[in-house]
């Protein structure tokens, strides 16, 4: 980093030593690192408070003497871990996908498959920052294993699941296990790997997409023919506890050795230090708990009911509808006035002044928020407008992730030798503005119900530029964080970057579902005069509206007014694209190296140059 670009360490105390990373020379030298764990209580006078600000989060402490003894087969051991626990969760989001409309579809409420994703949404955007701040306060390991334990059980209550507020409610306390597990294999990578190398290795969670787009569609098809969608979510309560053994039991075989070398003898967690009880109670202030509530209430009550308010029936004078909206819209401004007096915002405030770290959580608002406009209903529209059979529609709406997961590591590698990541990212927004218009365009059979077979080569090339794109700038925007940072703010500020996605990702659910919902039941009665059939297509489109065939006047109906309804959403994203290039122009562009980050790369300047002055 340069001397005039600030330096983001956000006023807290650096890295004692560099953790090991991966691109440059193993320095495997135990005695240049000093953990210095604490005390053994609380000083006289001292608060819990004080006793948290002034020593290093201890799952900080204890990733670094981790990263100290870490062999190049341990890396081996930690990413084949990483890939196997992405590997089930990627799979399993993919059926999922597949899944959730067959399941709200078969409970005659498919209309509500927004409002389950805004949901899943909502949580992960609250859960993201916390789990940042319950890594670096336990440690990995342990938030691997509560992790797993949320996602075991929002699987098995979404598994039995007999209507769909117990599906959403299964759905949220999965989501807080996912969004947790995709943050920890982050800051894992992060935490061994170089500025240099972030890129190509943050993509080793990804790459599970490239068998996963194949054979997703085959085992969604085979599953639901075989043994029904709950059955489909219920295999990954046994499937994915065992897929973290491997890693769990890397992480713990590296602590072990860091131990027995004595570099943790002086650790001591937060428990040990403040106590059972201080540590109650600053735990509370620490993960934020006030804030947490006060934003997923705010989000929640403003963006659900608008994806309720519509159908065939709207409801946007009823009181549910109305009291949510407002109790939602008014705790928008209490959130962010207790953020900014908040002993431990989920924020930090502090960094969020640099556009170093803005424009890549821009970024990643926009990114999902568009996205969401072409992703949240291509399942049902690939089956109705396209006539894609379960297989292929699945596979369609994978290719995405998988271009995306190609050209990632490529770009990784070009980066690696480039040394900078802005250039990729402005190419990579302007070609995914380039696919919303391609997607614009290619949206169906013609009104008179030919051009199908050119419609349905023109949304694959679609989608397909849309993941090349994908594969330029989203991780190049999460390493442009990352690089900037401390190793004391690393894991809450990509939590944050994490959260913010689905943020986005929650703006997107809301405004495609709302437009879903308040749209396309006018577009079906403009074209079928059949109100029995309006309402079962709006309510079961997987199974009324493929019962007629291509070309009769009432899949022509159907198709046409779904035609419209995706013209209305992809016109929306493309529009959001301009932001989002406007985030990637305003990118810091430093040039990589071998450090873990730059901040740390700058601590190591100064305490050269003062030592160099002492010497003098």
């Amino acid at each position: 980093m340069s001397n005039h670009e600030k330096r983001l360490d956000g006023g807290s105390r650096v890295a004692d030593a560099p953790a090991g990373a991966v691109g440059e020379e193993d320095d495997n030298n135990i005695n240049n690192v000093n953990v210095n764990g604490g005390r053994g209580g609380l000083a006289p006078g001292a608060t819990a408070a004080d006793a948290v600000r002034n020593i290093k989060s201890p799952g900080v402490q204890r990733i670094e003497a981790i990263s100290s003894v870490i062999t190049r087969a341990d890396r081996v051991g930690i990413f084949f871990g990483v890939f196997l626990v992405a590997y089930a969760y990627g799979l399993d989001g993919t059926l999922r996908y597949s899944y959730q409309p067959t399941a709200t579809s078969g409970m005659g409420q498919h209309s509500l498959t927004s409002t389950v994703a805004v949901m899943r949404a909502v949580i992960g955007a609250a859960a993201q920052p916390t789990a940042g701040k319950i890594a670096d306060v336990f440690g990995r390991v342990e938030v691997l294993i509560g992790a797993t334990l949320f996602y075991l059980l929002g699987t098995i209550v979404s598994a039995v699941a007999k209507d769909v507020v117990t599906l959403a409610a299964g759905t949220a306390i999965y989501q807080v296990g996912y969004t947790v597990i995709v943050l920890l294999v982050e800051v894992l990578i992060a935490d061994i790997t170089s500025t240099r190398a972030r890129v190509f290795f943050s993509y080793i969670p990804a790459l599970p997409f490239i068998i996963n787009t194949w054979v997703s569609g085959n085992i969604a098809t085979d599953v639901l023919a075989a043994a029904g969608w709950r059955w489909g979510y219920g295999m990954w309560a046994v499937i994915f506890p065992v897929c973290t053994i491997p890693l769990m039991v890397s992480l713990t075989i590296v602590s072990v050795r860091a131990r027995r070398r004595g570099l943790l003898d002086k650790y001591r967690s937060s428990l040990q230090i403040l106590g059972a009880r201080n540590f109650l109670a600053e735990l509370f202030w620490v993960l934020d708990v006030i804030g947490i509530v006060l934003l997923v209430a705010a989000f929640a009550l403003t963006l659900i009911p608008l994806t309720l308010a519509g159908g065939l029936h709207t409801k946007w004078r009823t009181a549910g509808i109305i009291a949510p909206l407002v109790i939602g819209i008014a705790l928008l401004p209490v959130f962010v006035f207790w953020e900014l007096r908040a002993p431990h915002p989920l924020v930090p405030f502090a960094l969020m002044k640099d556009r170093g770290v803005w424009a890549p959580i821009g970024i990643a608002i926009m990114l999902n928020f568009s996205w969401a406009m072409q992703g949240d209903y291509l399942y049902t529209i690939l089956q109705v407008s396209f006539d894609f059979d379960v297989t292929t529609a699945t596979r369609i709406t994978s290719l995405y992730s998988f271009v995306s997961v190609i050209v990632g590591p490529l770009l990784g590698i070009v980066v690696y030798f480039l040394r900078r990541l802005k250039i990729m990212v402005i190419l990579g927004t302007s070609l995914f503005m380039v696919a919303f218009g391609l997607l614009i365009h290619f949206r169906g059979a013609s009104s008179d119900g030919d051009g199908l077979s050119s419609a349905k080569a023109g949304i694959i090339a679609a989608e397909v530029v849309l993941g090349v794109a994908g594969g330029m700038f989203p991780y190049p925007s999460q390493a442009s964080l990352q690089v900037q940072l401390d190793h004391e703010n690393l894991a809450v500020m990509t939590g944050v970057f994490l959260g913010v996605y689905n943020v986005g990702s929650a703006l997107g659910n809301t405004v495609s579902g709302a437009m879903w919902t308040q749209v396309l039941p006018s577009y079906l009665e403009q074209h079928i005069s059949d109100p029995a059939l309006v309402a079962a297509v709006y309510s079961s489109p997987l199974t009324e509206a493929v019962k007629y065939a291509m070309g009769t006047p009432e899949r022509i109906a159907i198709v046409n007014a779904y035609r419209q309804i995706q013209r209305i959403l992809c016109i929306t994203g493309i529009c959001l694209c301009a932001p989002l290039i406007a985030f990637a122009l305003a990118l810091r562009n430093p040039r990589l190296d071998g450090h873990q980050t730059l901040a740390e790369k700058d601590r190591s300047s100064d305490e050269e140059e003062e030592e160099d002055a002492v010497a003098a």
